[in-house]
């Protein structure tokens, strides 16, 4: 049986479907009050409403906090692989110790049953955020190292710390993948992530800025970390980005499959500056707190991804971003009509 935490997220739904979908087992990891309605509404992007709803019926779903050792235990009972897509994203200061507690003791956690339970293979989904960055503007590869003394978020040190963990179990006889993908574009979580570039472009969006970046879409995310599971290659990291992009283009991709205007506006470094500012006062008054220093200098820094070591690894080829957007854009507008 195959054990999947973070289930209800977008990796997470798109791993269940394809995993459903090649006749495995599957027991899956939600906390109470999860939305486990947005699961299936994934599945039926993909196939018909009778076949997601007897696919939704397949999975073992198990209430569980991977922060919560006791109920993790019983998780790990009959279970031979394991898929951690399970974490915190966030990039408000106040939650940076939510961050550590779910991003590093919670994969730990996962890590420590996966030793004692003599699982098979781990698969810990990751981030190019936990890498390095490139000094002479050259494509990042697995080889650039974290470079402690650079300005992270303390989401990147988070995922930078659930690796470190995930690569002590690989030296405890734990088999283990590490997928480190871009910006992940997919349907589904239209409120959150980078569902939001949806649907506030569909409300109207008036600023883009520079940054160049690497993005992928989900459903190569998934394929890749089935195909690594699936293949005899253990203790391997991979960069997985489908292509290098500015958030203008995309942002223009996404306005042309919405038929919206596309942001004309470009966001000055000190238009930012000042909403730190703001935030931060208001951070005093407990208020949430999107913009920091380190959201400031990163949106205006570029980084590009290198995809050459699993494309040699799998022979994997990446789907276009464009047509990514345009799929993505499609179900958009249908969950809107």
């Amino acid at each position: 049986m195959i054990l999947v935490t973070g289930g209800t997220g977008l990796v997470g739904s798109h791993l269940l479907l394809n995993l459903l979908k090649a006749g495995k087992e599957v027991r899956a990891l939600h906390r109470k009050n999860s939305d486990l309605v947005a699961v299936e509404h994934v599945f039926n992007y993909y196939t018909s409403t009778e076949e997601a709803k007897s696919l939704f019926r397949q999975i073992e779903w198990f209430e569980a906090d991977i922060t919560n050792i006791p109920q993790l235990n019983k998780a790990f009972e009959n279970i031979k692989y394991v898929y951690h897509c399970a974490a915190l994203v966030s990039f408000d200061p106040g939650d940076d110790k939510k961050l550590r507690k779910i991003n590093i003791e919670g994969t730990a956690n996962i890590v420590n049953l996966c030793v004692a339970f003599k699982i098979e293979k781990l698969c810990y989904v990751s981030s190019v955020a936990a890498l390095g960055r490139s000094l002479n503007k050259k494509e990042i590869t697995e080889r650039v190292m974290w470079n402690p003394e650079e300005d992270h978020s303390d989401y990147a040190i988070s995922k930078y710390g659930a690796e470190i963990e995930t690569w002590r179990g690989s030296q405890e006889d734990v088999p283990t993948v590490i997928v480190k993908p871009g910006i992940i574009i997919g349907p589904g979580f239209w409120k959150e992530g980078t569902g939001q570039i949806f649907s506030k472009i569909d409300k109207g969006m008036n600023y883009h800025f520079p940054k160049i970046a690497g993005f992928v879409g989900v459903k190569d995310v998934v394929n890749v970390m089935q195909q690594l599971m699936e293949a005899e290659i253990k203790n391997e990291a991979y960069i997985l980005v489908s292509e290098n992009m500015s958030f203008k283009a995309v942002f223009e991709q996404t306005a042309t499959e919405l038929n919206k205007p596309a942001p004309k506006k470009a966001l000055k470094k000190w238009m930012l500056w000042v909403g730190w500012i703001f935030q931060k006062i208001g951070g005093f008054f407990g208020a949430k707190r999107q913009i920091t220093k380190n959201t400031v200098n990163t949106l205006f820094q570029h980084s590009k991804y290198s995809n050459k070591k699993i494309k040699e690894s799998l022979g994997f080829e990446f789907t276009p971003m464009k047509k990514v957007i345009a799929q993505t854009a499609k179900f958009f507008k249908q969950d809107k009509s």
